[in-house]
């Protein structure tokens, strides 16, 4: 395992071109129907549960943001709450891990629907790349974080080509972690972002982007949504 300070966040606001997609018909209707698939390998969702393991500790309330059928969690550590938010009810019914869930479009709505200070950590597996505004998203997942709580951001190269933001395809991989890091800093009240590095040898590419929510309301500040 590589952690390491995540590379400086990309500077100042976005123009609005950089999350457009190919596809810019309703998502809903893309994620209409199921999909019970996986968007990694094998050997890389083995390596997403270890990560996981290692830094979501037991007990913990954990909301899994960008949900599906699988949560990548260990399945032999208890954990307190664990909440699902995604597109599709039929993946999400099938979750085993999910205490509860709810089908809610982040690109329609930003603001998460929880309460503030709801959860310890907040997971997204290999799916910001379909955000349209990531930096109010990342604003709410500070919200709903415990102060002292922990956001994973997993990236991969894997996608959806069609719904993918364009910044997303544009930049090469070292770039989207440095976009991701951008997106904690312009949210505000999040300790520096860190790197890492959990890709296995005979798998797809893994990196982890972490952030903890600043542990007191005067290191907090507030971002500006592209």
């Amino acid at each position: 395992m590589k952690d390491e300070p995540a590379p400086p966040a990309l500077p100042a606001l976005f123009p609005a071109h950089f999350f457009r997609r190919q596809d810019e018909s309703p998502d809903a209707l893309f994620y209409r129907a199921p999909r019970f698939v996986t968007h990694i390998d094998d050997a890389t969702i083995t390596a997403l549960t270890a990560c996981y393991r290692d830094m979501v500790p037991a007990g913990a309330d954990v909301l899994d943001l960008m949900s599906s059928w699988i949560s990548h969690l260990p399945e032999d550590v208890a954990y307190g709450r664990v909440a699902g938010l995604g597109m599709n009810g039929d993946e999400l019914a099938r979750n085993p891990r999910l205490a509860d869930y709810v089908v809610h479009d982040l690109n329609v709505a930003p603001e998460l629907p929880y309460a503030d200070a709801s959860f310890d950590v907040v997971l997204n597996a290999v799916s910001v790349q379909y955000l349209t505004r990531p930096v109010a998203v990342f604003a709410s997942i500070r919200r709903v974080l415990r102060p002292g709580g922990l956001a994973l951001v997993a990236c991969s190269h894997r996608m959806f080509p069609t719904k993918a933001v364009a910044v997303w395809q544009a930049l090469p991989p070292a770039e989207r972690v440095r976009l991701v890091a951008s997106y904690f800093a312009l949210a505000g009240g999040f300790d520096e972002p860190r790197l890492i590095d959990r890709s296995p040898p005979d798998g797809d590419p893994l990196w982890v982007i972490s952030a903890r929510r600043a542990a007191t309301r005067t290191a907090e500040r507030a971002g500006s949504p592209p």
